[in-house]
């Protein structure tokens, strides 16, 4: 018994210091003192390794590029950026890697585009890093999915509508907003703030949704802003503020509460 508990004793201190002291994220420049430019046969790519956690960092001029991630490799093969998972445009991007895989990155320019001015990385785990235990999020049950504005969907341009639906309604991490439209006529931006909200200022926006029938999940609390991008949509009336609070009914979980439930998981065999 004594062996078991401090073979358990030992294995959670180690694991919490190497938690601790994991290896520091790298900052990757793209295309170096080139910055985010077109070029042919670019094996820049191919001098990096890219890991969670790491960052892009994107530098342009914002008068005639942006940055535009992509769902798949159709779009970047093709340079489609007609349904982007995200757009930036600064003129200095940082884009922080969060998961595994591909991301695929071109401008809208599409000229510069097909001359090259695009890029895809393939993101894996930092193999001298331990794998994070799941955060929180990853066990909770899914939340509820609102439709954006019932039965009218996101069509009304009428300044009060939005603001009433939202209104009557209490929003949680973990629930989802559903936009329906066509999406000939209509967009969906997620924008950062107040102002832009105030002003309908599409020019930064922290994500682009064109699908027409767009499932947004709301993994934050605070207040999350939707606008459409179309000219004149916006000022009349479709514009939706939601304020989302901590997932119901679910306690929230300290580090040292994650840790240890993700310690738990293994099993201890005594010898």
């Amino acid at each position: 018994m004594a062996k078991r508990i401090f073979g358990f004793f030992l294995l959670a201190i180690t694991t919490f210091t190497v938690l601790l002291g994991c290896c520091s994220a790298t900052v990757h420049k793209v295309g170096d003192s080139d910055g985010w430019a077109p070029k042919e046969d670019d094996n820049w790519t191919d001098r990096e390794e890219f890991h969670v956690g790491d960052s892009l960092v994107f530098e342009y001029d914002r008068n005639f590029n942006d940055v535009t991630q992509v769902s798949g490799g159709l779009e970047y093969e093709f340079c489609d950026s007609s349904f982007p998972k995200a757009v930036y445009n600064t003129g200095h991007d940082v884009v922080t890697l969060k998961e595994p895989g591909s991301y695929y990155f071109i401008t809208s320019n599409h000229t510069q585009c097909t001359s090259g001015q695009k890029l895809d990385v393939l993101v894996t785990h930092d193999p001298s890093s331990p794998i994070p235990p799941p955060s929180p999020s990853k066990i909770l049950p899914s939340g509820n999915i609102y439709k954006v504005g019932d039965s009218k969907r996101w069509s009304v341009y009428d300044s009060e509508f939005y603001y009433q639906w939202s209104k009557e309604k209490q929003f949680h991490v973990g629930d989802s907003l559903l936009f329906e439209y066509n999406n000939e006529v209509n967009d969906v931006f997620e924008i950062s703030g107040d102002l832009e909200f105030l002003y309908c200022d599409p020019i930064s926006p922290v994500a682009v949704h064109k699908t027409g029938h767009d499932l947004i999940k709301l993994t934050e609390p605070g207040i999350h802003y939707f606008i459409s991008s179309e000219p004149g949509h916006c000022e009349a009336g479709l514009k939706l503020q939601v304020v989302v609070g901590p997932t119901a009914n679910v306690p929230k979980l300290s580090p040292l509460e994650r840790l240890t439930r993700w310690l738990n998981s293994f099993t201890f065999n005594h010898h």
